[in-house]
């Protein structure tokens, strides 16, 4: 927004959440990894001198082995002078670091391409334009970000000109790419032809005018195009607010304001703001209109006012929580992708063309189950509400940048072709682990689907924090167990705000009290328990309480275990929530590697030491909560033994539970006893020819907890990548218990995880 705040509308977060979170641990959103082994005299002699001295040499004698030898050929700069700063204005180079520093982060995040960001401190087009000129030697590529216009326009052509890598404005290009992709599935829906479709667009900055000179590009008639800006139509003859770039498009037209120009036109482009398209406007388009209003947060006008003024008008926005988003996500990390693997020295229009009808053409597509989890049982398919693909559909990385690099070496731009670029598209899907995608997903379904959550321990600072969270972010209402004067006492003390949508009960006081009181005797009392028992149970313990909550439909899920062992956690709610049929409660723990890759382990919660039995029963829940998050499982069943060596009673159970699930024929693979590194490791794995697992275990299967809980423990503190979970598995109601050490986020996480399973349930 432009005074500084944050529209939950849309982000659905606060401002103080985001300020914690770029503060907290280690300040920002990047860090460095090393690729390289750097723990040994020797190591440090292959990295370092004096074996470095080899690769210098060879680059010297040919610069080209850079891309070889170093990080160059997957390395992109993200710079600006901070004069555009997303919508708040021109905040200076310093202050655009935090915008930098995420585009850096999508960059890694959906196309693997590793991002450094510079902020340079100059507003004078030479100045930076010669600060940047000198950075190709280290780069792959470019993107120019946040820059103002008209200055963006001359540092991209100036840069390009000096340059033999690619320079991108996303700002400029990459919304112009995602829009046009969806124009051409509105054309198509609408029965029109790009070249003989009439556009009016709205807004001559860099963006604007990027779309008009694409469409031009694929063959949109100039005289059907009119630009419009702040002085209305910018016609041949005019003079007043003008520049070379608004002049090259000018029209020849008679009309002189946006109304006029509106009436009769088949698409409206906006790039402009809040409430410059209105009813009247669009109601005097053509049949059918096609409306991009794309001002972000809000539109030139919400699709709900210009679908009463057109009922049939096909409608996209910047905004996410409306269809048809124009993302620019979609565009500029798998163009940069696409280039960098052929090594282009440029991104030019077949490029940017190639990426637009690769997009197109995958709305065309049908929508695999990952990306419909994210639309609350709205099946997705090819439409007047699906004409851009969404965000996080994993088929992305493999369509886009195959399209670009052919557009690249078909356009003889590439300076290493590919021979075989289906072999390349199947090498990209590779790149990035499905968890990502399906988290995001799944936290999608859970905003279309809200629940209420119960947060057992509600006085507790960082419960509070996430139950504010989880409001904010759309998952549902959360519901605190506390005393209600502690908790408002809390919210102010943290500067959270008011109390709306959040719901507190206090176990003792609640009326509800007796309701769960008989609920909870009627199934226990031939248990040992008496009624008095119950009652001080459900009067003083916030894990029964909210149990009770749940099992009786007063909530849909709980999430507790900051203030206690996950042990008596999931003791106390198990007087309440028992196991569901036909399945053994365990805990699956997500180890994600730093460079995406996910590792599932089980069981990290529940059973100290299963039989052989239970152990096949979490082999099969494990595998299909990795099928559900997008992989394919491969379960290694592990063991301090490999196939009987060394010999002991204590593989038995490992052993046994093969035979188990041979016997029931499940369809993924899996193998066992085996130790972590035959799991592993394929050169070791190759010792054992007759070993089930065709590739990498991706499921590994502990023989007890202590085991589990240990590896899980640890990789939290030597590993270089991140856990998620314990998430708690194959119980009757949707129970989540958090670490004790758990931040907020995590908090939020796993009750949004919670969520989810009341949704599917």
């Amino acid at each position: 927004m432009a005074d500084g705040t944050i529209d939950t509308r849309t982000a659905r977060i606060s401002a103080e959440e985001a300020l914690r979170m770029h503060a907290s641990g280690r300040p920002g959103k990047l860090e460095i990894r090393i690729s390289k082994p750097i723990a040994t005299a020797r190591d440090l002699s292959l990295a370092y001198s004096p074996g470095v001295a080899e690769p210098c040499l060879h680059i010297a004698r040919d610069p080209a082995l850079a891309y070889d030898y170093t990080t160059k050929g997957n390395m992109v700069a993200v710079i600006s002078n901070g004069t555009a700063v997303l919508g708040l204005g021109n905040l200076g180079a310093v202050a655009s670091k935090p915008v930098m520093e995420g585009k850096v982060a999508l960059f890694k995040r959906f196309a693997d391409v590793d991002g450094i960001d510079l902020e340079v401190g100059t507003e004078d087009v030479d100045e930076f334009v010669n600060a940047v000129r000198f950075l190709g030697p280290g780069f792959g590529g470019i993107n120019l970000e946040d820059i103002k216009a008209p200055e963006c326009f001359v540092i991209e052509q100036r840069l390009r000109e000096l340059m033999d890598i690619p320079v991108f404005h996303d700002d400029q290009h990459g919304t112009a790419i995602v829009a046009v992709a969806g124009l051409i599935n509105a054309c198509h829906l609408t029965d029109r032809s790009l070249r003989e479709t009439r556009l009016v667009v709205n807004g001559a900055g860099a963006a604007a005018i990027a779309c008009v000179e694409l469409l031009k590009a694929m063959g949109m008639r100039p005289d059907n195009v009119i630009l419009c800006d702040t002085k209305g139509v910018v016609y041949r003859g005019r003079t007043a607010g003008m520049n070379q770039w608004k002049s090259a498009h000018a029209a020849e037209t008679s009309a002189r304001t946006l109304a006029q120009a509106m009436e009769g036109t088949d698409v409206f482009f906006g790039l402009s703001v809040k409430g410059a398209l209105t009813q009247p406007m669009v109601a005097s388009m053509a049949d059918k209109p096609i409306i991009f209003a794309m001002a972000n947060p809000d539109p030139e006008i919400t699709p709900e006012e210009a679908r009463a003024a057109s009922p049939h008008a096909i409608i996209a926005t910047g905004r996410s929580d409306y269809p048809n988003q124009v993302n620019n996500v979609l565009g500029f990390p798998y163009i940069f992708r696409g280039a960098l693997d052929v090594r282009a020295s440029t991104i030019n229009d077949a490029m940017k063309i190639a990426a637009a009808e690769a997009l197109a053409k995958l709305a065309r597509e049908d929508v695999p189950d990952e990306v419909h989890s994210a639309s609350a049982g709205r099946r997705l398919g090819f439409g007047p509400e699906y004409i851009i693909p969404n965000a996080f559909d994993p088929r992305l990385i493999a369509r886009v940048p195959p399209a670009v690099a052919k557009a690249t070496i078909d356009s003889g731009v590439a300076r290493k072709p590919l021979e075989d670029l289906r072999r390349y598209a199947r090498s990209l899907s590779g790149r990035l682990d499905p968890t990502a995608d399906a988290l995001d997903a799944t936290m999608e379904m859970v905003r279309e689907n809200p629940r209420r959550v119960v947060f057992a321990e509600g006085e507790e600072q960082k419960v509070v924090r996430a139950a504010v969270a989880f409001r904010n972010a759309g998952y549902g209402q959360p519901v605190l167990i506390g005393r209600e004067d502690r908790v408002k006492a809390t919210l102010a003390g943290l500067g959270l705000g008011d109390i709306e949508g959040i719901e507190i009960h206090n176990a003792r006081l609640s009326s509800a009290n007796s309701k769960y009181v008989d609920f909870l005797y009627r199934r226990l009392q031939r248990q040992g328990y008496l009624q008095r028992d119950i009652q001080r149970m459900v009067n003083q313990d916030r894990n029964v309480f909210a149990a009770c909550m749940v099992a009786t439909g007063d909530a849909d899920a709980m999430v507790t275990g900051l203030t206690r062992s996950a042990s008596v956690c999931l003791h106390d709610i198990r007087h309440a929530i028992g196991p569901a049929k036909g399945a053994i409660p365990f805990g699956l723990t997500l180890l994600v590697g730093a460079r995406g890759k996910t590792i599932f382990l089980a069981d990290t919660l529940v059973n100290f030491r299963p039989d052989a039995t239970q152990m096949a029963d979490i082999v099969v829940g494990a595998a299909a909560a990795a099928r559900h998050l997008g992989h394919e499982p491969r379960v290694a069943l592990l063991s301090y033994s490999t196939f009987g060596d060394p010999p002991h009673d204590r593989v038995v159970p490992m052993r046994e539970a093969v035979t188990i699930l041979d016997q029931r024929g499940v369809d993924f693979e899996y193998d066992g006893e085996m130790s972590p590194d035959v799991a592993l490791e394929p050169a070791i794995r190759a010792l054992y020819p007759f070993c089930r697992l065709t590739g990498d275990a991706n499921v590994l299967v502990m023989p007890g907890l202590h085991s589990a809980h240990i590896a899980a423990r640890l990789t939290n503190h030597i590993g270089t990548g991140s856990t998620i979970g314990p998430l708690l598995l194959g119980m009757e109601k949707p129970v989540q218990i958090v670490a004790m050490d758990a931040s907020s986020s995590q908090i939020v996480d796993l009750a949004c995880l919670a969520a989810y399973q009341a949704v599917m349930a």
